[in-house]
C-alpha cells in the first residue's frame, strides 16, 4: 500500500536549513560510496509517484542548482514525477516540469497526490511546517530521517510538532558513514 513519508535530511539537533535556509553544513559532510551517489535516493526515489514541497525548499532547490538556467537538471533528478508546490506568492516553473502551484488545505492536495502516484508513494519533501500539516491532518505515514553530524543550534526544526512515542514507532535504524539514518511510522 502506498505511503505518504517524510524524507529529509537533519542535524542532529534537529534542524533541516540553517537560518539562511541553508544546506551548505550537509554537503561538508563526507559520504560512503552507494550513499548519495544516485544508490540510497534512486532505491527511495523509485517508489515516489507523487511529491510536495513548501515555497522556501523550492527557492533553495531553484537556487542551489540554478534550475531556471538548467532545467535538464530537474528532469535529471525527478523525471516527470508530479511536484505540488505549496505556495502564497508567485514563484517561477522549472521550464518542462511537471509542477503545481497550490496553497490552503493539505487533505484534498494529499488525495490528489495519492491518486496521481497512482499505488507509488508519496514523497513530502519540506519544509517541516508543510509536513507539520500533513501530520495534522492524520496524512504523515512515515518519518525517515538522515542524521548528519552537525549541530547548528537553530534554523529550520525538522517537525515543529509535538509527536510523542505514542504515536511514533522506530521501524529501522541503520549507519551509512557519519550519516544516522532513522525510520518512524505514524501510529493513527
Amino acid at each position: 500500500m502506498a505511503r505518504t513519508q517524510y524524507y529529509t535530511a537533519a542535524t542532529v539537533d534537529g534542524f533541516i536549513a540553517d537560518e539562511k535556509n541553508s544546506l551548505d553544513w550537509l554537503f561538508e559532510v563526507p559520504t560512503e560510496p552507494g550513499w548519495d551517489d544516485g544508490g540510497e535516493f534512486s532505491r527511495f526515489f523509485g517508489g515516489v509517484g507523487a511529491m510536495c514541497m513548501g515555497a522556501t525548499t523550492y527557492e533553495w532547490v531553484l537556487d542551489h542548482d540554478k534550475l531556471l538556467e538548467r532545467p535538464e537538471k530537474w528532469q535529471t533528478y525527478y523525471g516527470q514525477t508530479p511536484c505540488w508546490i505549496f505556495t502564497h506568492r508567485a514563484l517561477p516553473p522549472v521550464p518542462g516540469a511537471n509542477l503545481k502551484f497550490v496553497q490552503g488545505d493539505v487533505a484534498p492536495v494529499h488525495d490528489a497526490m495519492v491518486e496521481a502516484a497512482a499505488g507509488k508513494n508519496v514523497w513530502l519533501v519540506g519544509g517541516g511546517e508543510l509536513v507539520g500539516s500533513f501530520a495534522d491532518a492524520g496524512r504523515l505515514d512515515d518519518i525517515i530521517l538522515t542524521m548528519a553530524p552537525a549541530f547548528l543550534g537553530r534554523g529550520a526544526p525538522v517537525l515543529p510538532r509535538r509527536l510523542t512515542a505514542a504515536r511514533l514507532k522506530l521501524v529501522s535504524a541503520e549507519r551509512a558513514g557519519q550519516f544516522a539514518k532513522l525510520r518512524y511510522e505514524i501510529r493513527r
